[in-house]
């Protein structure tokens, strides 16, 4: 047997991978994220799947229930949100499973922050603006973060940040990269990206705070800064200049 760890992606239920969807309607055991995962996605089960949500469970008690799996020989699906090699918590999941000898694969999905640019119709990485996006969170009651991985020093480069797990901590953000980014420099705090109940709030790190408690977000959103959200004169990309010449274009034949 297989499990399969699979990005159920962002929250739209018609996000998710083919293949993953094809895994989940194929595997005689789902476990989903039930507090993130939506529900039309873990329905495509086969009615005689079985299907345990694990947002109760702790990680002892997952392993056990893919151990069952394994002695009868059923493949698991084993579905998180978003892609699951960001924030997913299945390095825990891959280190038990491989001190029991027990296969798996991983199916990406689309992440957060991806379906955020998305809503907000944003290219995050623009010609002469920022070139990197940098996906970090803060410490608030998580995992600790490690020395060096602060929003000061991500800010020193001016790439767009992506700041996951954090609206509650919104205060610390705004006082961390204003400094560096420029208190009128734009912020996009997306609630719940692709859902029926997707929520944005725009603003700058002057007024986002305000706004965004306004607005009542307290979990499940994602903080976007950067100036490629307000940029309007940026530097066409070279890729399709007439001037520039590639592999797949002869700018000198045209």
């Amino acid at each position: 047997m297989t499990v399969h760890f699979i990005g159920a992606g962002p929250g739209a239920a018609d996000l998710i991978t083919v293949r993953g969807l094809n895994l989940i309607q194929s595997c005689p055991v789902v476990l989903y994220a039930g507090s993130l995962v939506p529900q039309e996605v873990v329905a495509q089960a086969r009615a005689e799947a079985r299907v345990i949500d694990t947002a109760p469970l702790h990680l002892d008690e997952i392993i056990i229930e893919i151990q069952d799996a394994h002695a009868a020989g059923h493949d698991v699906a084993r579905v998180h949100s978003g892609d699951p090699s960001i924030y997913g918590a299945i390095a825990e999941q891959m280190r038990r499973l491989d001190e029991l000898g027990i296969g798996y694969d991983v199916v990406p999905g689309v992440p957060a922050f991806a379906a955020a640019a998305a809503a907000l119709k944003r290219e995050l990485t623009l010609p002469d603006v920022s070139q990197s996006i940098v996906i970090t969170r803060t410490a608030v009651r998580a995992s600790s973060m490690p020395d060096g991985e602060t929003l000061e020093n991500f800010a020193k480069t001016g790439a767009t940040l992506a700041v996951h797990l954090s609206v509650n901590n919104l205060a610390h953000v705004v006082n961390e990269l204003t400094p560096h980014y420029g208190a009128d420099c734009p912020v996009a705090v997306v609630y719940r990206a692709s859902w029926p109940d997707q929520a944005i709030v725009t603003g700058t790190l002057t007024d986002i705070r305000s706004k965004v408690k306004q607005a009542g977000f307290t979990r499940t959103a994602l903080i976007l800064v950067g100036r490629v959200l307000g940029a309007e004169d940026f530097t066409d990309s070279k890729l399709y200049d007439a001037a520039h010449s590639h592999v797949l274009r002869d700018a000198n034949s045209r």
